[in-house]
């Protein structure tokens, strides 16, 4: 028994799996940032890209 609350003490002291974890929730985190970027920027550079077709065949219709 002694030699099971040792092994237990000594697993919740270890921290270094806390570090991967950490760095691996802070790439997550980039990630969903970085998705919702991307995903922002398309949807007004579809807009954009709406107005300029519009405008073009606007002008090519004269």
């Amino acid at each position: 028994m002694r030699k099971f609350t040792d092994m237990f003490k000594n697993l919740c002291r270890d921290d270094n799996g806390a570090t991967a974890i950490e760095y691996g929730l802070l790439a997550a985190l980039i990630s969903v940032v970085i998705i919702a970027a991307v995903q922002l920027i398309g949807t007004q550079l579809d807009v954009t890209f709406d107005k300029i077709g519009a405008a073009l065949q606007a002008a090519n219709a004269t």
